[in-house]
């Protein structure tokens, strides 16, 4: 170990529109994976964890990000769920030689950004975020309309949704763009049904797709011919949304706490702590550092390519993934799942939210490697 001990440092969203999926819960998530790694592989290992809040703001957490590994020696950095600070910390991670582990976000990371020495990506990214739902609705002549968020997750977002609709047949029809945070979407999503789209995409996220699908619900939409999908909903929105406003409504997720024994065990532990349960953000921080802490542990070192090197070598097998390996260019490829919102009726508990309708297997749910914009790769 550099200096006899592990610090990770979560730099995560305490209190704009991703806090409720990020915030409080990240930090939780990843103290939790230390604890259960101490009890573990990890046992009389020093593991330390700081956090703070990036503000949705690349400047502020890549200064964050600097100052902690100059003057407090952090070893690794967890969640950075924001579009725009992904793409500035690379950068830096390469300068300073450490390890990144996103949990989600731009699937430029194992792109075009890649850094499969330093850069891990977890649960999610913008490909399979919309190729879960396109693939699966998607028929000959089946017509989209998005509103997009306008900055870089939801031109990601688009991009992909345009792409993937045209290569299973489908007719896009175009897109409106808002500021991001919102302030009204009423415009955007009555130009969209005004449109005659079969299906209606938000391609942004947090408070702008509760925003949404409040307003859409305002207007009739997905209640009726017309669908309404999401391109990134969580639990958490759903939620503060209501069931009876997002009933119906599509989705993809890659872990829910309700589909087997094990993440549930994991969410009631979570909850007992945070008062809700996981999102796939928190509980894709707690996976993601949990098999960095076994793999610093197996490979008595914290230099950021052997332990990269080590998380490949090592089975992923914990409470939140399911066939799970991770892929040579930095991507944690595992199933993914399509799910629609229950009606309120449907409802076993507070928590029960959605109803299953198709696993897709990780091979068949991200981006195949074949089509890797990763240098890494194609050298």
């Amino acid at each position: 170990m550099s200096d006899g001990m592990v610090k990770i440092g979560v730099l995560t969203d305490m209190s704009g529109v991703y806090s409720d999926i990020t915030g409080k819960g990240s930090v939780i998530a990843a103290q939790m994976a230390v604890d259960d790694c101490l009890k573990a592989e990890c046992a009389g290992m020093t593991i330390a964890v700081v956090s703070a809040d990036h503000q949705n703001k690349a400047d502020i957490g890549s200064t964050i990000a600097r100052e902690w590994i100059d003057r407090q020696g952090v070893d690794v950095l967890a969640d950075m769920s924001n579009a725009s600070l992904q793409l500035a910390i690379p950068p830096l991670l390469k300068e300073k030689n450490r390890v990144g582990l996103f949990p989600g976000g731009t699937a430029r990371l194992t792109g075009d950004a890649c850094q499969p020495d330093r850069i891990v990506q977890w649960m999610w990214d913008t490909y399979v975020q919309v190729a879960g739902i396109t693939n699966y609705l998607t028929k000959p002549g089946t017509t989209w309309y998005l509103v997009t968020a306008d900055y870089a997750l939801g031109h990601q977002l688009e991009a992909d949704a345009k792409t993937l609709i045209t290569a299973k047949g489908g007719t896009y029809l175009g897109s409106l763009r808002h500021a991001f945070p919102a302030v009204d979407l009423s415009s955007q999503l009555l130009t969209a049904q005004g449109s005659g789209a079969d299906l209606i995409a938000l391609a942004n996220a947090g408070g702008d797709t509760v925003a949404g699908i409040k307003t859409a619900r305002d207007f009739g939409i997905g209640q009726d011919k017309q669908k309404l999908v999401a391109f990134f909903l969580t639990a958490m929105d759903v939620k503060s949304v209501g069931l009876a406003a997002a009933q119906g409504t599509v989705l993809t997720e890659g872990f829910y706490w309700n589909l087997d024994d094990r993440t549930r065990a994991f969410s009631e532990r979570f909850k007992a702590l945070r008062g809700a349960v996981p999102s796939a953000i928190q509980a894709g921080v707690y996976s993601s550092v949990r098999h960095y802490l076994k793999a610093v542990a197996a490979a008595t070192s914290d230099d950021a390519a052997t332990v990269i090197g080590k998380m490949r070598d090592l089975p992923i097998d914990d409470d939140v993934v399911r066939h799970a390996r991770l892929r040579e260019d930095g991507r944690m490829v595992h199933d993914f799942y399509v799910f629609r919102v229950k009606q309120p009726s449907a409802a076993q508990s507070d928590w029960d939210l959605y109803d299953l309708i198709a696993t897709i297997p990780g091979d068949q749910a991200f981006r195949p490697l074949s089509q890797s914009a990763c240098p890494a790769i194609k050298r």
